[in-house]
């Protein structure tokens, strides 16, 4: 099992910037890869951004691309988001999603909901125009 906790959103106005983290916990975990996804009121859940645990490649929706950034310290087992030039559309509910190793296919689809087997709770980030 996999604990994510999310932390870091809150209410920033457009332009604004905000830092998202998700710490995981367990025992003897191994983690392939780890993502961002987000959920706006109405709207089904969307891909943001991932990660790669080994390596860093990383992979961007193009609605946030050159806006956020995704990073990891893989000593802290720690996942961030940060969010730049905010925009009132960037308003959600924002889920972490842990992708452990050797779970699923050889292929990864980093915007894929089923490539990963664990979720945090949530953090709502509201962007104010």
């Amino acid at each position: 099992q996999v604990q994510l906790v999310e932390s870091g959103g809150g209410l920033v106005q457009a332009g604004g910037s905000l830092r998202l983290s998700c710490a995981a916990s367990g025992r003897s975990f191994r983690t392939n890869a780890m993502g961002w996804f987000r959920q706006a009121p109405g709207k089904e859940r969307e891909f943001v951004a991932a990660i790669r645990w080994v390596g860093g490649s990383t992979y961007y929706a193009d609605s946030v691309k050159d806006r956020f950034i995704i990073s990891r310290d893989n000593e802290k087992n720690t996942l961030y988001l940060q969010m730049n030039s905010l925009k009132p559309e960037d308003t959600a509910v924002y889920y972490c999603a842990h992708k452990s190793a050797f779970f699923g296919g050889s292929y990864y689809n980093a915007k894929g909901e089923d490539e990963y087997d664990y979720w945090g709770q949530g953090t709502q980030v509201t962007v104010s125009s």
